[in-house]
């Protein structure tokens, strides 16, 4: 099974990516990233995808949690010329992982997009 840079290296083929990473939401921790950096650099681009992750699941406005799992399972914010999809990972231990991925709105479809964040967070192995 994959860990974060070989499922990071298989982000970036996914077409209209631009960069991509694996972020602890709970502290903002970068846990890896490749390509290029969504606007101040990966690190705030972290710091950034936390707080939105956050607002999400501690605003309660979707549902509560139920047995521990996180109730969403992804957040896609549209901008002008870009995309942003945040897809939040199951782990075996206690931690609040999410995969990010920044694509190019003129180039990615957005489905797509989703289908192969879909597929390497399944088999993403955080040990």
């Amino acid at each position: 099974m994959p860990g974060i840079d070989e499922c990071l290296s298989e982000a970036l083929a996914i077409p209209g990516v631009l960069g991509a990473s694996v972020v602890d939401w709970s502290s903002g921790l970068l846990l890896g990233a490749v390509g290029q950096e969504p606007g101040h650099g990966h690190e705030a681009a972290a710091a950034d995808t936390t707080e939105a992750a956050r607002a999400v699941v501690e605003g309660g406005t979707f549902t509560a949690k139920e047995s521990g799992r996180v109730p969403v399972e992804d957040i896609i914010i549209t901008a002008p010329g870009s995309y942003h999809l945040i897809r939040f990972l199951d782990t075996s231990f206690d931690s609040d992982v999410i995969l990010y991925l920044w694509l190019d709105r003129s180039i990615a479809n957005l489905a797509v997009a989703r289908i192969g964040l879909q597929s390497i967070a399944e088999r993403l192995v955080l040990v």
